[in-house]
């Protein structure tokens, strides 16, 4: 990748903005091979959910991603190159779009400003293949996004990437690059106010999952006695229909105030569906060759009370079903990490992770990355942890396919970026919905739907009575999002 370092704002210069998209269709005419022109610029401080609502539309892939106590977040719009995979070696292959990708780049502005350069934004399914093909999320997407703007403490960079070939009219590209700077900068700096007539909306949830979930975690604990398997992680849904679509960006509002201890997150298809939610769960950061991860299992209720909290939080720490079931994650991930070559700090002592309506045990995990390892090479290997498929995880993976009666898609599955120096965050994409938010056609009187997801662990010991009461708490979260 060609990467050039600039002090003035590009998008106020056409003239020098001219020269980088001509150089551009220089190298693609000499390569004979298109090629990326990827423009960075610090700009006055915006908000990203703003800048996804003033210009995204519903047949461009997005992404959007918050998590507030951290102060930062990130939006990409569009695609200039995307890519779509199914079957095996899907994390591979996502990594191999991705090298080529960059090999074929042009780097040029702000480029020392964190968020800055080429980032590569990603969804895989739980499942490398979907049971049902009609599902609205392939195995694996990867797009370089058109707009990236992205937040982190008081620093607001934008990025822009055009895909350049030999034909290509450069005046077009520039006009359009200009246009849309001037809508970003004016539209992104706060959301605007829209109103939902709740007399038009009716909201109808579909209960048909609580006594099926019940069966099923009796089922699997006569499995975990007789030592079929000693983990499976089980997940319920609730179907929910309304007459008016489902606000995205109010809905990620909600979140992102609710949970600003979560990831707040949404990605997109472009065919009007998207999966959006509020994870506690990291996967993987990487920043500077430092990595970060998380063992994160093992739940209780957040109390009503500082006593109450406190009851609750000691009697979780002091269980040894919920320790066990931390600690099969915990190994697994330690056990992982270790065959890649990776030299570990781990905590010794489990911590308590807090968050607005449930607590967790947590421990964090820490490495210095050294070699050529590909971040999707760790994703690849992390995925599924424990927390999320169970122990052994093949056995358990065949099983939750036996128990549940719908197909998990992104549920419980890496979402994240990388970008082009080999940082990346990935998340786990639990807490989580998918909405229709857009219909085909306007003369479409179908309801629009949403389905939320939630899950627990079950191990010796479980209540099928308490793991039911414990998904619905977390289904809560979301409901709440979107009423």
């Amino acid at each position: 990748m060609t990467v050039t370092p600039y002090r003035t704002n590009l998008f106020q210069d056409r003239q020098e903005l001219y020269q980088l998209l001509f150089r551009g269709k220089q190298q693609a005419i000499a390569k004979d091979c298109p090629q990326v022109v990827s423009i960075s610029q610090e700009i006055p401080l915006l908000d990203p959910l703003a800048v996804l609502q003033a210009i995204a539309q519903p047949e461009q892939l997005q992404f959007f991603w918050q998590k507030s106590s951290s102060n930062e977040a990130i939006v990409a719009i569009d695609s200039a190159i995307s890519f779509q995979f199914t079957g095996i070696n899907r994390f591979k292959k996502s990594q191999n779009f991705i090298q080529s990708v960059l090999a074929n780049t042009i780097s040029n502005g702000h480029l020392n400003r964190p968020f800055s350069g080429p980032h590569f934004f990603c969804s895989f399914t739980f499942f490398e293949s979907d049971l049902n093909l009609d599902y609205p999320f392939p195995p694996a997407t990867i797009f370089l996004p058109r707009w990236q703007v992205s937040c982190y403490h008081e620093h607001c960079v934008l990025v822009a990437n055009v895909e350049i070939n030999s034909q290509v009219n450069l005046d077009l590209i520039l006009k359009s690059l200009c246009h849309h700077f001037q809508i970003i900068s004016w539209s992104g700096r706060s959301l605007s106010t829209f109103i939902q007539p709740e007399s038009k909306k009716f909201i109808k949830q579909e209960s048909h999952n609580a006594e099926h979930f019940k069966s099923s975690v009796l089922s699997a604990l006569k499995l975990i006695k007789t030592n079929q398997f000693r983990k499976i992680v089980l997940a319920s849904t609730i179907d929910v229909v309304s007459s008016l679509p489902f606000n995205l960006v109010n809905s990620l509002d909600n979140l992102r105030q609710r949970h600003p201890d979560c990831y707040i997150f949404s990605t997109s298809n472009g065919k009007r569906h998207n999966f959006i939610g509020a994870s506690p769960e990291r996967l993987i950061s990487i920043r500077n060759q430092q990595l970060a991860t998380d063992a994160l299992a093992g739940s209780a209720p957040r109390g009503t009370t500082v006593a109450e909290d406190g009851a609750l939080a000691d009697r979780l720490l002091s269980s040894e079903k919920e320790r066990r079931e931390h600690q099969f994650v915990l190994d697994f991930i330690t056990q992982r990490l270790s065959q890649l070559g990776l030299r570990l700090q781990v905590l010794p002592t489990t911590q308590l992770l807090k968050l607005s309506n449930i607590q967790h045990l947590w421990t964090p995990i820490q490495a210095q990355l050294v070699g050529s390892v590909h971040p999707l090479e760790i994703v690849a290997e992390l995925h599924p942890t424990p927390a999320v498929a169970g122990v052994p995880t093949q056995i358990a993976q065949e099983q939750i396919r036996r128990y549940e009666t719908f197909d998990r898609s992104l549920y419980a599955a890496p979402l994240g970026w990388v970008d082009y120096q080999g940082n990346c965050e990935f998340i786990v994409g639990i807490r989580s919905a998918l909405i229709e938010t857009h219909k085909p056609s306007q003369l479409s009187t179908n309801p629009y739907r949403a389905r939320l997801y939630a899950g627990a662990g079950i191990v010796a010991g479980s209540d099928p009575d308490k793991e039911l009461a414990e998904i619905q708490l977390k289904l809560q979260v979301l409901l709440k999002a979107l009423l």
